[in-house]
């Protein structure tokens, strides 16, 4: 049996997941952005376009399902907890944020999502 049969089907996804992640941070950079600010502009009133916006959900969706599914495989189940448990922390927090402080909560949970995915990715590479 090859090691590489120990790693699950679901992890090869994990690339897709940070570049999904990256691109969540320009979009949330682009319509909640210090230069949205300071133009006093609020991103409720001015939202991304229905493509974008649809995207945008489908991609969390999509993500969210990865998630959930890779709790399943023994390997890995410390990062994804971690990955939800950021998730569902930076939510309750960004609900209850003023809008300067949004961004700063999305772009440290991205960048948390982002390093255990990469910590997903270094412990298969480990595994080959």
């Amino acid at each position: 049996m090859n090691r590489a049969d120990d790693i699950p089907i679901l992890l090869y996804l994990a690339p897709l997941c940070m570049l999904f992640e990256a691109w969540q941070l320009v979009i949330a950079e682009r319509y909640l952005g210090i230069k949205q600010i300071e133009n006093g502009v609020d991103p409720r009133t001015r939202g991304p376009s229905e493509p974008v916006a649809f995207a945008w959900n489908a991609g969390i969706l999509l993500y969210w399902v990865w998630m959930i599914l890779m709790l399943i495989p023994a390997s890995g189940r410390i990062q994804i907890v971690c990955m939800l448990a950021v998730s569902l922390i930076s939510y309750s927090l960004r609900r209850n944020a003023p809008l300067k402080w949004i961004l700063v909560i999305l772009t440290l949970e991205g960048a948390i999502r982002i390093g255990m995915i990469i910590s997903l990715i270094a412990e298969a590479w480990r595994r080959l």
